[in-house]
């Protein structure tokens, strides 16, 4: 079985990172600690699976946003014929797929071809937890207008495995803030937090 390996050097230890392999993702959706809805077995790669854009977007209804207040969104619903993004304005979007990740540690990366169109799909929040169980927020922006469509690749999962045991399940903690269920792009929730 291949599986690919990074070796990280933090503070003098050495630490061999596993992104799991195509085979070992289809061993894991049988066991149910990966669980990818739709799921269709052309959109595995050689170590990772696409994702594709969901049919809502959302933008902030103030142009200045505050960390420490509710910043309200306003979503709807990208045409059949596709929408425009504009430059210097940030676009929530959402993932077609739910999913479930209860052994390992998972990780959205935006496709190379949508990196070509001028698109980034997460400004900071490409890592999941172990335990997360939901569609895929992205904070979407574009260096140059771009069409869109819902149902475009928009991204892919990659699947790191985990050393150690995990003590709390992010699905099981009473603060994680993004566990409801949703098919819609959801704000932020920093004002949550206190500071």
């Amino acid at each position: 079985m291949q599986k690919y390996l990074k070796l990280i050097i933090i503070s003098s230890k050495y630490y061999i990172i596993m992104i799991l392999s195509d085979k070992r993702i289809l061993e894991e959706i049988d066991k149910g600690t990966i669980i990818i809805e739709p799921f269709n077995p052309d959109c595995l790669g050689t170590n990772s699976y696409d994702v594709h854009l969901g049919k809502y977007l959302a933008t902030y209804k103030d142009r200045v946003l505050d960390a420490k207040a509710h910043n309200k969104v306003e979503h709807f619903e990208i045409p059949k014929e596709g929408y425009v993004l504009q430059p210097g304005t940030l676009y929530l979007g959402v993932t077609l797929e739910y999913t479930e990740t209860h052994a390992h540690i998972p990780f959205l990366e935006g496709k190379s071809s949508t990196g070509r169109l001028g698109i980034d799909i997460h400004a900071t929040a490409g890592k999941g937890d172990v335990g997360f169980c939901n569609t895929w927020t992205l904070e979407i922006s574009c260096a140059q207008p771009v069409r869109i469509y819902a149902g475009m690749p928009i991204g892919q999962l990659i699947y790191f495995m985990v050393e150690g045991s995990i003590g709390t399940l992010y699905n099981t903690k009473s603060n994680a803030k993004y566990n409801n269920k949703t098919t819609k792009p959801v704000e932020s929730m920093m004002w949550k937090n206190k500071f």
